[in-house]
């Protein structure tokens, strides 16, 4: 009995484990994006652990000088939540963990053609994290991402 307790809190920890944590930087010449180019000059994310999930606070610049400047709280049971500021093309976000390193997430706005989803992966040393994505871009066109971002 209690090393069925133990392997079951020992399962629990790892899963409570987030090794997205932390501030990222896009690097823009490793990333895809079709249709091309993806319009994004530069983009720094910080994500920081909250109960039961993620918050996530991005800022960055558009190609067209337009500011980014968005965050949200979203919890991992892939509940949707809002996201807040300027810049991003979806208004809610749904986020699952898979792994200490893998999460699932949707992205989309209620109110236009923007849908992704995908996988969010952590490479096995902990110093980049590749977004990968499919779905329809702001004009309603098929579109698909893998953003990479380097730990700073």
């Amino acid at each position: 009995m209690a090393l069925a307790a133990l392997a079951l809190t020992t399962t629990l920890a790892a899963v409570d484990t987030d090794n997205s944590l932390g501030t990222w930087k896009a690097n823009i010449a490793a990333s895809t994006y079709t249709p091309a180019p993806w319009p994004v000059k530069s983009l720094t994310v910080v994500r920081e652990a909250v109960p039961g999930g993620v918050k996530v606070t991005a800022t960055g610049e558009r190609t067209d000088g337009t500011a980014i400047n968005s965050s949200y709280s979203a919890n991992y049971d892939g509940t949707p939540a809002g996201v807040t500021g300027k810049g991003a093309p979806y208004d809610t976000v749904s986020i699952k963990q898979v792994d200490a390193d893998t999460f699932t997430y949707a992205a989309k706005n209620t109110t236009g053609k923007y849908s992704a989803s995908g996988r969010i992966v952590i490479s096995t040393e902990g110093k980049t994290m590749t977004l990968m994505a499919t779905g329809t871009d702001t004009d309603g066109k098929e579109m698909t991402l893998a953003l990479v971002y380097d730990k700073q």
